[in-house]
């Protein structure tokens, strides 16, 4: 699971992004304080940086500065300073995107996800001791034997466990392989991919993939 450091001291909007975050299935340490947040960045880095600017013990400009020197990871800033001038400091400093408040939270999240894969923290592989899948790789072995995964099949793959545990529709799961894969895939096609995949990495004992009826599908794995 990828860890997300929001540092942000309203409590309200620290509560509403905790809640929002982790129904992605992010895992989130919420703090208040630049000092706090130190602590939780040495004890667990994080994956991603959140942070406001205005704090109650300082910039997030000079906690971001701060983190990168420990290690370069991520860092999108969420603050109500507009001016250009910030959000230059911002970039400067490497953050990977300066958001204004108020702001959409469907957008922050897609933000999020974009960054996470573009960063390499999108934990790509998945070994349970029968099934290995290494998603940059493109390799995927049960059972101790290499399986041969078509281009769509690994996209459903990707979708699938890196949405662990998450229920994706039939239309979500259409939505992001014609997006991703720029041919046409139909309710049908995504059922024979789905059960073509079954085959290969599953057996009596190992299942991975749940069809919930009517629904879509989700990773149990």
């Amino acid at each position: 699971m990828q860890n997300i450091l929001l540092l942000e001291d309203d409590y309200e909007l620290n509560q509403a992004l905790c809640y929002a975050l982790s129904k992605e299935n992010y895992h989130v340490e919420a703090a208040f304080s630049i000092i706090n947040a130190k602590s939780q960045f040495v004890k667990k880095v994080p994956d991603l940086l959140l942070l406001d600017v205005n704090l109650p013990d300082g910039e997030g400009f000079s906690f971001c500065k701060w983190a990168k020197e420990q290690k370069e990871i991520p860092v999108i800033f969420l603050t109500a300073r507009d001016l250009e001038e910030d959000a230059l400091t911002g970039y400067d400093l490497g953050a990977e995107d300066y958001v204004t408040k108020p702001f959409s939270m469907k957008i922050l999240l897609k933000k999020i996800s974009i960054v996470m894969k573009r960063s390499g923290n999108e934990n790509p592989v998945f070994d349970d001791g029968y099934l290995c899948i290494d998603l940059n790789q493109a390799k995927v072995s049960a059972g101790g034997k290499e399986c041969s995964i078509t281009p769509t099949e690994l996209r459903l793959l990707r979708e699938l466990v890196v949405n662990k545990g998450q229920l994706l529709t039939y239309r979500i799961l259409l939505e992001r392989l014609w997006d991703e894969g720029g041919q046409f895939v139909d309710k049908h096609a995504l059922a024979v991919n789905i059960n073509r995949l079954r085959r290969k990495i599953e057996n009596a004992d190992h299942k991975y993939i749940s069809n919930v009826y009517g629904m879509g599908y989700q990773w149990i794995g």
